[in-house]
């Protein structure tokens, strides 16, 4: 039983006497869990910081998650076949747990033996910002501490645009000692610039990456021949030695900020590859053997057991159980499946075992086409230039052109001489010192504004442009519901509440049912003192029954009730409902479901309150999702929805306005990664959390709302800090090119740096005043 995928949807239609659901409270069955294979459960592990000294480790192992039980959809058939002995429960963890190590915090892991590094694709191809750079973290990391380690000594022995500050010192070689520690940075920090401006030029969209390596190599290859100059000609010549130095440092700094915050978004496809067993009880004549469900072809007959998933898709030859189908459909009762039914595969097994013959595996199984899907919208959604890249694009340009015209001209006007350190100052004056932190530090500050919300932002781009949202379209089950099984309804005959409950949960104390649990943690939470039940058995079909202090009682079905002929009154109430007896009169009827989320309401009322349309969109039942906007307040419903169906509507949403989605379900993953801005629920889905641009740890769902205000403001703190960061250049590049040398102005090359390390101590600031 995969209990990390397992989704509790408790809002059940027509479950009045839960006899079209065979939701007998028959607990026939539960006893034997030999079958339960915990070795597909997951291990999600949130947070992980900071990858860099992750050696060699294997990350391919497969852990999977047993962390959280909340998405359990189980059957609301109080049928809880056998849950009396549990001896024999198989924890088959075989080694599969599959530990999800994304948002780790690595950092001490060191060089563990046998750890496969190979396995941490941390390629930062495609990553907005940083445009393209071809480098993983950790070697980032050494680059930049290398270069940092580099510039100290550098800083008391270059000149500051050829003037000597107060900490400078001068002796005998002092220029050589510059010079080798300019060219050791030149060879430790310049090579991801360079590479990732290859890549933009060959794309012929110079960008960041294009600026950047515009900025070094002019600093650093005039230094060059500055040194020579000075040192073997002694003719008098400017060096930027200082200014490469902290160029190849504050770029290398701004993009590891921006590579810690982007190598966290996992990879929706590989955790959808997960879903489905590593092996399969395949036929083979009288036999069944264990194969590699890659071996699995079209016709193939496979046995699933109790709480196992499904390998592929196919018809069902033999056997009779109900399927959790939750995740992938979005429905939230289990499915009766019996011969000729079909299953999808990933979906979970209840308690009765199958024989199934295979009809699509690979690419055209539900999860392949699912696969498909994901890869077109995320393909799609990734070819978004960022503002931060469009600006260095056109400073890139504009200082390039400006320079070549400032070289031409004033060679005609004033000489070679003059015109080459004119030209070099134009260059200089559009190197992106503070556009290099412009948006890393206000990425930072807003992931540290929003963790403590307890919201991990993984996409930062999309959460930075959703300044204006206009729709929220959001799944129900998990996402507005707590997704597992409450005490909804308690009503008595001749018996207190407290009484009753002390009754039931005696009888149910000793099982794993989730029902019974909820009747369980119902009565610890009023405080009930349950004594031990006597002589529990289950009835067939119909429920249970045993001895309280010395009086039987039975919790059953209404169907038994009516076999019985007991009088009863039915309880008017959704969910699955059970009956309390004494054998002669009903003395309790109890009503177990999915409940709303209590802060699910106000967050519908702040959506409003924000001028954005709340959808709700589902694929369960219209009955159902009706009830549950009617009480929440929504009114627009999007019900029995496919995975496919959801896409499509945040396509059309997203033609009316900018779209936000709400989802913790496989079945959201492509409408999440489709959405403007998408927002996973933390105790969803592998799949949904990997497809989404931010998870939502807290419980709270106006948390939210706090997201979408504080990318509001972040998105007006990246604006301004580009302009901190760039926005002179409006005016500086023009000047120290001499455009108003007419009127006798003329950028000094010293008040120019000054200008640019003013810049970058504002955007510092700038990010540093961001709030919600």
């Amino acid at each position: 039983m995969d209990h990390g995928q397992m989704k509790m949807d408790n809002s059940h239609d027509d479950h009045g006497d839960m006899s079209d659901m065979d939701m007998s409270h028959d607990h026939q069955g539960h006893g034997n869990h030999m079958q339960m294979d915990h070795g597909q459960m997951k291990m999600d592990h949130h947070a992980h910081d900071g990858h860099s000294d992750m050696g060699n480790m294997d990350m391919g192992g497969s852990h999977e998650n047993h962390g959280d039980m909340g998405h359990m959809d189980m059957g609301h058939d109080h049928n809880h076949q056998g849950h009396g002995d549990h001896t024999q429960m198989g924890h088959e963890h075989d080694g599969q747990m599959k530990m999800d190590h994304q948002n780790h915090d690595m950092s001490n892991m060191g060089s563990m033996p046998g750890m496969d590094h190979s396995h941490m694709d941390h390629d930062m191809s495609g990553m907005g910002d940083m445009g393209g750079m071809p480098m993983n973290h950790s070697n980032m990391k050494q680059r930049f501490w290398w270069s940092f380690a580099l510039l100290i000594p550098l800083l008391f022995v270059a000149p500051f645009m050829g003037v000597d500050l107060p900490i400078t010192l001068t002796f005998p070689g002092s220029n050589w000692v510059m010079l080798i520690l300019a060219v050791a940075m030149y060879a430790v920090g310049t090579q991801p610039f360079f590479s990732s401006a290859k890549i933009e030029l060959k794309q012929k969209k110079p960008a960041m990456m294009s600026l950047i390596s515009m900025g070094l190599l002019v600093t650093f290859w005039v230094s060059v021949y500055a040194f020579i100059a000075k040192t073997f000609f002694k003719v008098d010549a400017m060096d930027y030695f200082l200014e490469f130095g902290t160029l190849v440092v504050i770029m290398l700094l701004g993009h590891l900020i921006e590579m810690q915050a982007t190598m966290k978004a996992g990879n929706a496809t590989s955790e959808l590859s997960k879903l489905t067993p590593a092996t399969a009880h395949v036929k083979e004549g009288d036999s069944f053997i264990d194969k590699p469900v890659s071996d699995l072809t079209n016709g193939s007959v496979v046995r699933v057991l109790a709480g196992e998933s499904f390998p592929a898709d196919g018809t069902v030859l033999s056997g009779s159980s109900q399927v959790d189908e939750s995740l992938m459909t979005g429905e939230s009762k289990p499915v009766k499946k019996a011969e000729k039914s079909s299953v999808i595969g990933g979906t979970i097994n209840g308690e009765g075992t199958l024989l199934v013959q295979v009809s699509a595996v690979g690419d055209d199984s539900f999860i392949g086409h699912l696969k498909k899907t994901l890869n077109q919208t995320e393909a799609s959604s990734s070819k978004a230039e960022s503002l931060a890249n469009k600006v260095a694009g056109w400073l890139f340009w504009v200082g390039l052109t400006a320079a070549i015209l400032a070289l031409f001209i004033w060679t005609a006007i004033s000489g070679l001489t003059t015109a080459f350190n004119i030209a070099v100052t134009t260059l200089i004056i559009a190197c992106p010192h503070a556009l290099g932190l412009a948006i890393p530090l206000v990425i930072q500050r807003t992931k540290a504004l929003a963790a403590k919300d307890g919201i991990l932002i993984k996409k930062h781009g999309a959460v930075l442009s959703a300044k204006h949202l206009d729709y929220a379209l959001m799944d129900k089950t998990g996402t507005l519901t707590n997704g597992h099984f409450q005490v909804q309804k308690l009503v008595t005959n001749k018996i207190s509440d407290h009484d009753a409950l002390a009754i039931m949960a005696a009888l149910e104390q000793q099982s794993s049912h989730p029902l019974a649990k909820a009747i369980v943690q119902k009565a610890q939470d009023d405080g009930v003192t349950v004594t031990a039940g006597q002589d529990v058995q289950t009835i067939a079909g119909a429920g249970i029954s045993g001895t309280v202090n010395n009086q039987q009682y039975s919790l059953v079905s209404a169907r038994y009730l009516t076999e019985q002929h007991i009088d009863f009154e039915p309880l008017d109430a959704d969910g699955s409902i059970s009956y309390l007896t004494d054998g002669h009169q009903v003395l309790a009827a109890v009503s177990l479901g999915d409940s709303i989320k209590e802060s699910a309401k106000d967050f519908v009322a702040q959506l409003k309150a924000h001028q954005i349309t709340p959808v709700l969109v589902t694929g369960d039942a219209k009955k159902t999702a009706n009830k549950v906007a009617q009480e929440l307040g929504i009114d627009v419903v999007q019900a029995e929805v496919s995975p496919e169906d959801k896409i499509n509507l945040v396509k059309q949403y997203q033609q009316k306005g900018k779209t936000m989605m709400i989802g913790d379900g496989i079945n959201d993953s492509p409408a999440l990664a489709q959405a403007d801005l998408s927002v996973a629920i933390g105790a969803g889905t592998d799949v949904a959390q990997a497809s989404a641009d931010a998870v939502l740890i807290s419980q709270s769902l106006p948390k939210i709302i706090d997201l979408i205000n504080l990318a509001h403001n972040a998105n007006r703190k990246e604006v301004e800090n580009l302009w901190w960061g760039a926005g002179y250049n409006i005016l500086a590049i023009p000047t120290a090119a001499g455009l108003f040398a007419f009127a006798g102005i003329m950028l000094n090359p010293l008040i120019g740096a000054i200008v640019m390390s003013l810049s970058t101590v504002v955007v510092a600031i700038n990010a540093l005043l961001l709030h919600k």
